[in-house]
């Protein structure tokens, strides 16, 4: 029976077949599982082994595997490791350590080369990692999108959309895209320069998630891997899988 891949995130919900070690075509809801109806939910696929990978609320993490556990013979839940697949996390604590950061990091080290892995959701994720899988630390902040919400809520007559950047724009529109937008290329291009400084090497840039696509142009040596998460779980599941020595 096939196995597939879940990632339950804040603002996505995608799955897709585990093939070997990779993830097949991935299949996504924009607005997260809380958004699927009870008719969606019971349309997922079912199998021998459900791959999970969540950063919902309890809550919704406890309804979705409910929902799969009665579809799949096994339902297993990703978590972090301090050491996995030749990645070593920096963390002193690694349960603080999100699993999806953690899993963007597994697909990334397929690549034996210095990275800083950014994540673009509701929060924006700055990962920096050496060629030979060790962590260094990181960085969290608001996401384009949650910065873009977060002066909506405050000031109403502030567009949560809409605009286009420019280094200078001519209106507010435009304005709020570029500085929101710019904001996080500023972020990324600073750990770029401190990152290759530590490193001695400049780091590969690797941008996943559902809000790295309107960066990608802003950064234009990016490598675009939006289900870079999904990868993670798949190279996590064949190593879970596997007989430990």
């Amino acid at each position: 029976m096939s196995d597939w891949l879940f990632d339950l995130g804040n603002s996505r919900f995608k799955f897709a077949p585990l093939l070997g070690g990779d993830a097949g075509a991935v299949q996504a809801w924009p607005h997260g599982a809380e958004a699927m109806t009870a008719a969606a939910l019971e349309a997922l696929p079912q199998g021998g082994t459900a791959w999970v990978a969540s950063v919902a609320a309890p809550a919704l993490t406890a309804t979705v595997l409910e929902i799969l556990r009665a579809r799949f013979q096994r339902v297993e839940v990703a978590h972090t490791r301090a050491e996995c697949a030749g990645v070593r996390i920096a963390y002193a604590r690694p349960q603080r350590f999100g699993v999806d950061r953690f899993l963007a990091l597994l697909a990334a080290r397929s690549a034996a080369r210095p990275v800083l892995v950014v994540g673009v959701g509701t929060a924006l994720t700055l990962d920096l990692m050496d060629a030979r899988g060790r962590h260094l630390g990181g960085r969290i902040g608001a996401s384009p999108t949650t910065m873009r919400e977060a002066l909506h809520a405050r000031a109403v007559q502030l567009p949560a959309t809409g605009g286009d950047y420019h280094e200078f724009a001519s209106d507010t529109d435009d304005a709020l895209a570029s500085g929101c937008d710019g904001a996080a290329v500023a972020l990324v291009e600073r750990s770029l320069r401190h990152g290759a400084a530590l490193l001695d090497a400049a780091p590969a840039l690797v941008l996943h998630g559902g809000g790295a696509g309107p960066l990608a142009p802003l950064l234009p040596d990016a490598e675009l891997r939006p289900t870079l998460v999904l990868d993670g779980l798949a190279r996590w599941a064949v190593h879970a899988a596997a007989p430990q020595r």
